[in-house]
């Protein structure tokens, strides 16, 4: 989910930049915006604009979730490996009095 949290941001920030650069110079001679040759008009710079808006949004919660989780599961792991260690001792120590008791 991390990672396509990150992609997502990725394109909106691509979908904002290109709305930016393929805006008008700002004269009354050029007021369509284009688009790899594609000629777009204000209504549509603006729906891209919403669009890319979105899909930030949208890309930073996933990244925010995606990373949350992930710190979460390093924690179970880390707690996990840790109890395990714990009972491999405790049954070692055990081990070693069954047999002391054995061998009297």
């Amino acid at each position: 989910m991390l990672l396509l949290g990150l992609i997502l941001l990725a394109i909106a920030v691509l979908l904002l930049l290109a709305g930016l650069f393929a805006a008008g110079d700002g004269s009354t001679a050029h007021q369509a915006a284009t688009i790899l040759g594609i000629h777009l008009g204000a209504t549509t710079v603006f729906l891209l604009g919403f669009i890319a808006g979105l899909a930030l949004l949208f890309g930073f919660s996933i990244t925010k979730w995606g990373g949350k989780r992930q710190i979460r599961q390093a924690r179970e792991r880390r707690r996990l490996e840790g109890l395990a260690h714990r009972l491999e001792e405790v049954e070692s120590q055990r081990d070693g009095h069954e047999e002391s008791k054995n061998g009297e």
